[in-house]
């Protein structure tokens, strides 16, 4: 029986800009060598997949290569397909049960706000390696947090200027790393860009979970709780992110919007 699925532009008031995700509504648990060849065939940074369980959706994220732990443009996606095919009633809270616990969205206006746990990154001895494949002679700040390096640069500038060696980050032992900056632009309180070769992506579009990093970090360093971040990437995209203190460790809430660009039908 052929299957839904949806491409959204995650983190983009219009298409064709942000990050695109493809989100596949199951009605019962798929194998997993379906849905990495589904993510494959699909080749964007990440395909969703969620199960109804319980009140909540059951959700994966596998990029063309792996399946990963924390994905958050894809979740914004898959709270945009729930309530725009009518999953979920408007105004219902999304509820996903994940690798990474459990995660929530509600809307705000035009926006969809996430809630996350924040991945925070201690400082950290950055590899021989990672300095030059970034094309970097220093940098302000080098942390690790579980799933990847935050690197601080000297400027916004330098960030969009970027150009890594992606063979030499493939080598490091993490998902990926985060390079960012300051902004220099009124409207945005930092500026960001993420490289994953390791898990099959060079370079994200728009990255929720690396903001789950971001948030806390320029929190600290700025003051403030609510900031907005630009990803600098070809497409581009804005993040809202508020950083909260709440049971159990600090929450990141994450702020997109997403537009549905396409959909279409699995036949296999």
């Amino acid at each position: 029986m052929p299957l839904r699925i949806v491409q959204v532009d995650a983190f983009a008031s219009r298409p064709f800009a942000g990050n695109p995700a493809a989100v596949c509504v199951l009605t019962r648990e798929a194998e997993i060598k379906w849905m990495r060849d589904v993510a494959r065939e699909m080749n964007l940074s990440e395909t969703a997949f969620l199960v109804p369980k319980e009140g909540a959706y059951a959700l994966r994220w596998f990029t063309p290569a792996v399946e990963v732990d924390l994905c958050g443009h894809a979740t914004l996606a898959s709270a945009h397909v729930l309530w725009e095919d009518g999953h979920l009633a408007e105004g219902t809270q999304a509820r996903f049960d994940t690798r990474s616990g459990r995660l929530t969205a509600g809307r705000r206006g035009d926006w969809i706000e996430m809630d996350f746990p924040a991945k925070i990154a201690a400082p950290a001895e950055p590899p021989p390696e990672l300095l030059p494949a970034l094309g970097l002679a220093r940098a302000h700040f080098v942390g690790r947090n579980a799933f990847d390096y935050l690197v601080e640069a000297d400027s916004e500038e330098t960030v969009r200027a970027l150009t890594p060696d992606h063979s030499r980050l493939r080598t490091l032992p993490v998902r990926g790393v985060i390079v960012t900056a300051r902004s220099a632009r009124g409207e945005f309180d930092f500026v960001s860009r993420f490289f994953a070769p390791a898990a099959g992506v060079d370079e994200d579009p728009v990255t929720g979970s690396a903001h789950a990093a971001l948030g806390p970090y320029w929190a600290d360093k700025l003051g403030l709780s609510d900031l907005t971040g630009f990803q600098a990437s070809a497409r581009g995209g804005v993040v809202r992110v508020g950083v909260r203190a709440g049971m159990g460790g600090s929450r990141v809430l994450l702020g997109g919007q997403a537009v549905t660009v396409m959909t279409g039908q699995l036949l296999y």
